[in-house]
Formats: C-alpha cells, sequence, structure tokens
C-alpha cells in the first residue's frame, strides 16, 4: 500500500490474531506405572520434545512385585508431563484381556487425538526357569509380552491416518511410504537363563515388531525394537548393581534417561531412516 493508505480491516485482525500453535502429536506409551521407571523416563522425555503423552499403567502387578505399588504414580507422572506442556491421559489397563487394546486405543483417541507414536514399554517378569516354570506363568508372560504387543501393534496400524511427507505435530502427520511420521518403538530384553518366560515372550516380541516395519511400511511407519540393557529400576541389590558396572566399558549402570534419549531420536524426524533394527542401548555391556 502507499503510505496515505490504511491497513484494511483484515490486515488489522491479522496482525492482532495470535499465531496458532501448531498441534503436538500423540504418544501412546505403555507400562507407565513407577516413576522410576523406564516408561515413565520415556514419557518424560517425549513430552519435552512436544509430544502428548497417553500412557497405560497396571497397579495389580506392580503390587505382586517385590518393589510394591507406589501410590499415586499416574497422577504424579500426569502432573509432571502436564508441567512440561503436555496434555496427557493415563489410562489403566490389563494387558492379559485380549480386548484391552482396544479400549486403550479408543480411550487415547477420544482424550488426545489419533495416535502417532506408539511405544511399547509394558512388561510381566518373573523369574523362572525351565525347570520351574509354571504353565500358568508361561500363558501370562506371553499374554502381555506377545500378545498383548501385537495386538496394540495391530490397533495402531489399522487405525494409523495422515497424510504424506507430514512430520510428527503436522496435521495429518504420518502417511507416505518412506517419509512419514508414523512410530513403533518396542522395548525387549535379551535375558533367557533363569528367566525362562520373560525371555521367550521378548524375543517373540521382536519378531512381531520387525514384521511391523515392513507390513506397516505402505503407511509411512517405522518401526524397531529397543534393548535397554539392565536398567536398575529398583529391582537390583547391591552386588548386582556393583557387577554391571563392572562389567560395562563406561563403568556405570544404565539409566531410563539413556533409553529415553535413543527412543526420542527414533521418534523424531532425524530418526526416520532408522526402521527394522534391533538396537541395544546398554553402554556396552557383555551379554
Amino acid at each position: 500500500m502507499t503510505i496515505n493508505e490504511q491497513p484494511s480491516a483484515s490486515h488489522e485482525q491479522a496482525a492482532s490474531e495470535p499465531a496458532t500453535a501448531p498441534a503436538r502429536p500423540v504418544a501412546l506409551i505403555t507400562g507407565v506405572g513407577r516413576s522410576i521407571g523406564i516408561g515413565a523416563g520415556i514419557a518424560r522425555q517425549l513430552a519435552a520434545s512436544g509430544w502428548d503423552i497417553a500412557f497405560t499403567y497396571w497397579t495389580p502387578y506392580d503390587r505382586r512385585m517385590e518393589w510394591g505399588a507406589e501410590d499415586g504414580a499416574a497422577a504424579s507422572i500426569a502432573r509432571e508431563l502436564e508441567e512440561a506442556g503436555a496434555r496427557t491421559a493415563a489410562i489403566e489397563a490389563d494387558l492379559t484381556g485380549p480386548d484391552a487394546p482396544i479400549r486403550i486405543f479408543d480411550e487415547a483417541e477420544q482424550r488426545l487425538g489419533p495416535v502417532t507414536a506408539l511405544v511399547l514399554s509394558h512388561a510381566e517378569s518373573v523369574d523362572s526357569g525351565l525347570l520351574d516354570t509354571t504353565v500358568e506363568a508361561f500363558d501370562r508372560h506371553f499374554a502381555v509380552n506377545t500378545r498383548a504387543s501385537w495386538l496394540l501393534i495391530r490397533e495402531y496400524g489399522l487405525r494409523f491416518r495422515g497424510e504424506p511427507g507430514s512430520k510428527p505435530g503436522e496435521p495429518g502427520a504420518g502417511m507416505g511410504t518412506g517419509a512419514g511420521a508414523g512410530r513403533i518403538v518396542a522395548l525387549t530384553s535379551d535375558h533367557t537363563v533363569g528367566n525362562l518366560p520373560y525371555g521367550a515372550s521378548k524375543g517373540a516380541l521382536d519378531r512381531i515388531t520387525l514384521a511391523a516395519a515392513h507390513e506397516l511400511a505402505h503407511l509411512g511407519v517405522t518401526a524397531n525394537v529397543v534393548n535397554p540393557g539392565p536398567v536398575d529400576t529398583g529391582w537390583m541389590n547391591d552386588d548386582l548393581r556393583a557387577a554391571i558396572a563392572q562389567g560395562t566399558p563406561l563403568g556405570r549402570l544404565g539409566t531410563p534417561q539413556d533409553t529415553a534419549h535413543l527412543v526420542d531420536f527414533l521418534c523424531s524426524p532425524q530418526g526416520q531412516w532408522v526402521n527394522g533394527q534391533l538396537l541395544k542401548s546398554n553402554g556396552g555391556a557383555a551379554p
């Protein structure tokens, strides 16, 4: 316009309206039942990186374990994530039920919107070996660690929608072969001796996740498995901590933050080219 012209009403309105903040993508993280757990560490990192967070927990499992349940953990974790700018949805879910994944996705979508990243950090883990594992324990490990993970990945694949070439945070993020923002990350373990049902069920989880890297490629989804190695989340004694630290080249134990940094990268646009991999994030610890 010339120097004598006045701004139009539309110009004045555009100048006065604040810019709309981009939508935050939604990550669904399973197994976020304790504030010192790996799942909680991942949730904090992704919230800080701009994700909204839906997470699952199952208090009866923690009550069965030697560390016990942490009262109010879900509410406390949710408050932390909200302080980091995330909208949250804490969903209590028993993953032994085959209908749980549908209910989880229904609630996550109703409260936060479509899920862009699925992070599987839940686990059933009760030490037992070849000779003393019961059929009930074996079946429960496979129901939680394997079947529930498959059903969650399947539900994610059935529901995932987006537009070609979009990135996390953009409307319709996630579609386009080789250019999408969809992410699946599953946490695994190579522990087998003295922990048969846990290790066997996690091995099956690996295969399912790596299959997703190929079978969901047309959606623009990447799928990777992360083995964080031994991370002390309250289950180690002093002797075990010392032995593991001594056997690790960096001379320390892994932390939930170590795992969270890798998951954060895999879920970012920069992590797009890493696909169909089983990655060890263990400081070089010997198996």
